[in-house]
C-alpha cells in the first residue's frame, strides 16, 4: 500500500505546488500526483501552471518522494513523441521515481490547440497508438510510425533511462481497463469501481492500481463541506460530464445544483480520521493499491500535518481486496 497527495494544479500556483510536494515528503507521503491541465475546472479555482515544469522543480527539491502526472493525454495537446521525451527526462532528474499516468483527456483542456476532440471510441484508438510510439521511442533509435491517427517520422529520445518509467493507464470502463493491462505497467481510476480492477486483472494487468481518494480537511465538517463547494464540486459530476465540457463556465453551469449534503456523501470532511478512513477503504476494497488523497480543505498545512499525525498509520493498515483478481 502506498498514499500519495495530490497537486491541485488548478488551485495553486507553481511555487506554492513545490512547496506542498516538498512537505509531502517530509509529511511521509509516498508520492505526489500532479493533474496536467490547460484550464482550471472552475475560474474560482483562479490556476493551471504547466505540470512538467512543476514536476522537474519538485524533482530538484525532493530526495526521496514519487512523483507522477495524473493524469496526461498524449495524443491532441501533445504529441505523444513530446510526452516520450519529457517523461524520459524527468526520470533521469528524478533518478527513477516518476511514473507516467496517461488518459483519453478532457475537453477543457485539449480543445485549446484546435485540432477538436473526437468520440471516445477514436479517442481510445488514439491512446493505444500514443502508446505503442512512446514505448517505440523509448526502445532508443530512429523511429517512425504510420497510424490510423497518428504518425512519427524519424525521431529519437536521446536522453533515456536505463528503466523506463512505468505507465499508469486511466480506466473508467472496460475497454479502457483492457488498454491498461495491454500497454500500461498500472491501472488508474478516479472511482471506486471493483469492475474495473476486474476488467484490468481479466485482461492480464498485474501492475499497481492508482485511485484518487476524495477528502476536506477542516477543523470542522461544515468548513470543509464549504470549501468543496466552492473549488470542487465538479468532481462530483462524473467522468462522463468531466470529460466533455469545454470551459470552466460550462462546469460553473452545471454544478449549480451541488448541495453540501452531496458533498458530505462522497467526500470525507472534517477532522475525523474514521470518516478519512471508511472513504478510503471503498478504495481498498475495490482493489486499489495506491491512494492518492486529493484534499479540497481549506488549509494544505493543516491536512498534512494530520495526515502524518492522525491518518497515516490508519490508510497503510488497509489491504486492498483481492476480488479484482
Amino acid at each position: 500500500m502506498q498514499i500519495g497527495y495530490k497537486l491541485a494544479a488548478e488551485a495553486f500556483g507553481p511555487a506554492e505546488l513545490v512547496r506542498q510536494a516538498v512537505r509531502a515528503e517530509r509529511a511521509g507521503f509516498d508520492f505526489v500526483e500532479i493533474s496536467d491541465h490547460y484550464h482550471p475546472w472552475l475560474d474560482d479555482q483562479g490556476h493551471s501552471p504547466f505540470a512538467w515544469t512543476v514536476l522537474g522543480t519538485i524533482a530538484a527539491r525532493t530526495e526521496r518522494i514519487g512523483l507522477a502526472t495524473g493524469v496526461t493525454c498524449p495524443t491532441v495537446r501533445y504529441h505523444p513523441a513530446i510526452i516520450a521525451q519529457a517523461a524520459a527526462t524527468l526520470a533521469l532528474l528524478s533518478e527513477g521515481r516518476f511514473t507516467l499516468g496517461v488518459g483519453s483527456g478532457e475537453r477543457l483542456n485539449e480543445h485549446v490547440v484546435g485540432r477538436g476532440f473526437p468520440a471516445v471510441s477514436v479517442r481510445h484508438e488514439m491512446l493505444r497508438e500514443a502508446l505503442e510510439i512512446i514505448r517505440l521511442l523509448w526502445q532508443g533509435g530512429y523511429r517512425s510510425y504510420e497510424g490510423k491517427h497518428l504518425r512519427l517520422e524519424d525521431a529519437r529520445v536521446f536522453d533515456l533511462p536505463e528503466e523506463p518509467p512505468l505507465i499508469a493507464v486511466a480506466a473508467s470502463g472496460e475497454p479502457s481497463a483492457r488498454l491498461a493491462a495491454e500497454f500500461g505497467d498500472g491501472l488508474f481510476a478516479t472511482e471506486p469501481k471493483e469492475e474495473i480492477v476486474r476488467h484490468y486483472r481479466r485482461a492480464g494487468g498485474k501492475g499497481p492500481g492508482y485511485a484518487e481518494v476524495p477528502v476536506a480537511w477542516a477543523p470542522d465538517e461544515h468548513t470543509a463541506a464549504r470549501a468543496v463547494l466552492e473549488t470542487t464540486r465538479w468532481a462530483l459530476t462524473g467522468w462522463k460530464v468531466m470529460s466533455e465540457l469545454p470551459n470552466p463556465v460550462n462546469f460553473e453551469a452545471a454544478t449549480t445544483t451541488v448541495r453540501e449534503e452531496d458533498v458530505l456523501g462522497q467526500f470525507a470532511c472534517g477532522p475525523d480520521p474514521d470518516r478519512f478512513t471508511e472513504v478510503a477503504r471503498q478504495y481498498t476494497d475495490a482493489g486499489f493499491d495506491r491512494l492518492v488523497l486529493m484534499n479540497a480543505g481549506p488549509d494544505p498545512d493543516g491536512f498534512l500535518d494530520f495526515f502524518q499525525e492522525e491518518l497515516a498509520g490508519r490508510l497503510r493498515g488497509l489491504a486492498p481486496d483481492g476480488t479484482g483478481e
